[in-house]
């Protein structure tokens, strides 16, 4: 069930209506229909995934209290481990075992042993980065002695299973998620008014912008070797705005839908495309994911202390990480490789942290500075991008090498039966806004917030029944 389905569309009122009408007594009864309405939610996409949902919250849940519980750090480094491992279990053999496997075969297969791997036929289960990741996040803190465990039951499995975040996202945090569960909600019209005003806005950014520029970008990359360099340029900056458009897209729903139920979720995004460097785009794209592997990863190897190689090495293992993170494939590695390449020079300068908070331009040649290295950074982005999007290494590198030798800057008739310019203009209007609104959380709310909201419909309507490209990007992760 997509939130761009009219399945949704169906399903999301009910649920609220359910909620604010009927369940909304007790904290303990709007908890349960969010649970069901959350299990049925996942349950539309393969039922049979939903047991492993529910064994990943009870292992969290029960050894988060034994944890707790434990008498000595013996016991409770035991508890600890076997949630740690049997949540990486399942995550690796799930997402990675395939791709293991056969690297390992093409390896013995390379220096003339002959190899044929045993692969799993088996769907990757949706969303399990991301939930994984909550329990993962849950059990490191109490282990750390971060927060008290959680002994409700419901509560708990409402933080890991609730649905505007179960698939995609953002990754929550039990200091943040838990203490609202735990309360009773009561409606708030205003908030429930913003909250769906970022809800169509995120609806917005995905189908008009994301899905029509899904299916420019495919009918490039598909077809790579047949377009000329203006071709590849604009397919790498399609896919940008698609890529951007469509898990940013989510997350507005997913805060937005979240505040109809009078709970808030972490900010995702905060305009990345407007970074200054690549330091600053990484505080600033898929935040929840940054912050997560910032907190349990990189300042637990050192972070930014110690020696200039420690430094260094943290650097490259937080991006590789990141990158593989992605999926099981070589190019989110390079992926991940080539932005910490782009971060080590900031780092070793001391400049990674120059450019905190955003400032509002001026007519002086310091804001000409500031509009070139936002240039600079998102054309850096683009390239990294490719690899990202590209099928394999030798394609992402076959694809760069054409954007930069091939010559010809005329515009192409494209397989679906379009030409170049005809998206630009939209892409222009869609910067334009993003813009000029950088400094809120979604363009629609403020003065004239009716008439935004009508004119965003009115876009989503006629411009976003163009594309038949659906799906969330992110949900393969």
């Amino acid at each position: 069930m997509f939130f761009n389905s009219l399945t949704f569309a169906v399903f999301l009122p009910i649920v609220f209506i359910l909620y604010w009408f009927v369940f909304n007594k007790t904290k303990s009864s709007q908890n349960l229909i969010l649970i069901v309405a959350s299990y049925y939610f996942y349950s539309c996409w393969d039922w049979r995934f939903l047991f492993l949902l529910v064994f990943s919250t009870f292992l969290d849940y029960y050894t988060g209290i034994q944890i707790e519980k434990s008498a000595n750090d013996k016991s409770r480094k035991f508890w600890f481990w076997l949630s740690i491992g049997v949540n990486l279990g399942f995550l690796g053999l799930f997402k990675y075992y395939n791709f293991f496997a056969s690297s390992f075969a093409e390896m013995l297969n390379g220096v003339g042993f002959k190899s044929s791997p045993f692969l799993l036929d088996v769907v990757l289960p949706v969303g399990i980065s991301f939930y994984t990741f909550h329990g993962l996040s849950y059990v490191i803190d109490i282990y750390y002695k971060r927060i008290k465990a959680e002994y409700n039951f419901i509560d708990y499995s409402l933080f890991v299973s609730y649905f505007p975040l179960l698939v995609a996202g953002p990754i929550e945090r039990a200091t943040h998620l838990l203490p609202q569960v735990k309360t009773k909600r009561h409606f708030d019209f205003e908030k429930a008014k913003q909250g769906m005003f970022q809800l169509i806005w995120g609806l917005l950014k995905k189908v008009v912008i994301a899905d029509t520029c899904a299916t420019y970008a495919n009918a490039i990359f598909d077809n790579y070797t047949q377009m000329n360099s203006l071709s590849l340029i604009l397919g790498a900056i399609y896919f940008a705005f698609q890529i951007y458009g469509d898990f940013s897209g989510y997350s507005d729903m997913a805060l937005g839908m979240s505040k109809l139920f009078g709970i808030d979720l972490l900010k995702n995004f905060n305009y990345p495309y407007f970074s200054r460097d690549i330091a600053e785009f990484w505080r600033r794209w898929h935040i929840s994911l940054s912050s997560w592997f910032k907190d349990y990863l990189y300042i637990p190897l050192g972070g930014s202390k110690g020696s200039k190689f420690k430094q260094v090495r943290n650097v490259f293992i937080i991006f590789v990480v990141s990158g593989f993170w992605h999926g099981a494939n070589w190019t989110y590695l390079a992926w991940g490789f080539l932005n910490a390449v782009y971060f080590l020079p900031l780092l070793l300068l001391k400049r990674n942290r120059n450019n905190v908070e955003a400032k509002p331009l001026e007519w002086n040649l310091e804001s000409l500075n500031t509009i070139f290295h936002i240039m600079l950074t998102f054309l850096l982005s683009c390239v990294a991008w490719v690899f990202f999007r590209a099928q394999s290494i030798s394609d992402a590198l076959l694809y760069l090498k054409g954007m930069f030798t091939k010559g010809n800057f005329v515009s192409q008739y494209l397989s679906n039966e379009r030409y170049n310019y005809e998206l630009l203009v939209l892409i222009l209007l869609f910067v334009a806004v993003e813009w000029n609104n950088r400094f809120k959380e979604e363009p629609i709310s403020g003065k004239y917030s009716e008439t935004r909201l009508a004119f965003c419909l009115v876009v989503i309507i006629t411009l976003g029944t163009f594309s038949d490209y659906k799906e969330f990007i992110y949900f393969q992760f």
